[in-house]
């Protein structure tokens, strides 16, 4: 699977070399496309699926970690980009905004609420309300850019933000 598509679009404001945290990395595809520009990157899922070898693999740390249950394991200010696609975890917001270093970018995409009415997911936990991923970073970051669209195809209801550390 291909990174996504804003993932690659705002990739390049993550200062040069800085280490990058890939939050439910699932297969890699961005830790992967990550350590392709020059990232250290920790690649954490509850069950990370760390691809064969690939260009760049030897930058990434695949790390096993629940992020719902455990407590989180990552140092305030350590990472100079968060990147966070197909996954939602409220709790987690506020650990996903300190996370970020001074001029640390903050790229999430996620699901949004009407998206039930499509497929999955559909439940309300895991759908973003309007406006939430703004909300996050209110008074925290400067926001980049920002998404509260419907696509046709694949069809789907998606928020999408980038936003970085002051």
């Amino acid at each position: 699977m291909n990174p996504s598509d804003w993932v690659t679009r705002w990739a390049g404001l993550i200062p040069a070399g800085a280490r990058v945290l890939d939050v439910a990395c699932g297969g890699g595809r961005h830790a992967l496309m990550l350590a392709g520009l020059g990232h250290p990157v920790d690649a954490v899922d509850r069950e990370p699926v760390q691809p064969e070898a690939a260009p760049g693999q030897a930058d990434i740390r695949w790390l096993e970690h629940d992020l719902e249950h455990a407590p989180w394991p990552f140092a305030d200010g350590a990472y100079g980009g968060v990147v966070v696609t197909n996954y939602l975890h409220r709790p987690l917001f506020p650990h996903l905004v300190a996370a970020l270093a001074k001029g640390g970018v903050l790229i999430y995409e996620t699901y949004a609420l009407g998206q039930e009415r499509i497929g999955r997911p559909r439940n309300p936990a895991h759908l973003l309300m309007p406006g939430e991923l703004l909300e996050m970073v209110r008074g925290q970051l400067r926001v980049v850019a920002y998404e509260d669209v419907q696509e046709a195809a694949p069809p789907r209801r998606v928020q999408r933000l980038c936003a970085v550390r002051p």
